[in-house]
């Protein structure tokens, strides 16, 4: 078994990062235990239905599970730390981040039409398509630049350069 790996994922909305993660996830579940957190700044996801006796549970403010046969899930009351998340997921081998900017991990910004500079100082590799012309920006000699569409470079980037965060 390996030691628990994370990359993070960014970018503006609508610029592919859920797609990416797909496609890496994908590529990666056959050799790893992936496990993926989603940043939600916003609030808008929605788990549970109207009506539905989880809801009414999660109405009370108590944290409820709801455990079946395939699968476990958590409807959470309270926000969880990055490390909480991480100790309920249990087991995995790759952890996949898309968001949370302020986690100290390596960082792949995705784009499609324009940069967005101020990404640039919390990523180590830009992933870009054809769409963007690198000829109009500064870039810091620090990052990586890979093609957005060319998935299994961008694996090779992620297990060469994620993070370390448990054993």
């Amino acid at each position: 078994m390996m030691n628990s790996l994370a990359i993070a994922f960014s970018g503006p909305s609508g610029s592919g990062k859920t797609t990416l993660i797909v496609k890496v996830a994908n590529a990666l579940k056959d050799k790893y235990k992936l496990a993926i957190v989603k940043h939600d700044p916003s609030d808008k996801a929605v788990f549970d239905k109207e009506g539905k006796d989880s809801w009414k549970f999660s109405q009370t403010g108590a944290e409820v599970v709801v455990a079946s046969p395939t699968r476990t899930t958590l409807l959470s009351q309270k926000e969880k730390s990055i490390d909480d998340i991480i100790e309920m997921i249990g087991d995995f081998d790759i952890l996949l981040v898309e968001g949370l900017k302020t986690l100290p991990l390596p960082r792949l910004s995705v784009f499609r039409n324009k940069l967005e500079e101020d990404y640039f100082p919390m990523s180590n590799a830009l992933a870009i398509d054809e769409s963007i012309n690198l000829n109009e920006y500064d870039l810091p000699k620090h990052l990586d630049i890979l093609d957005l569409n060319d998935t299994q470079s961008i694996v090779k980037w992620i297990l060469k350069n994620a993070k370390q965060i448990k054993k």
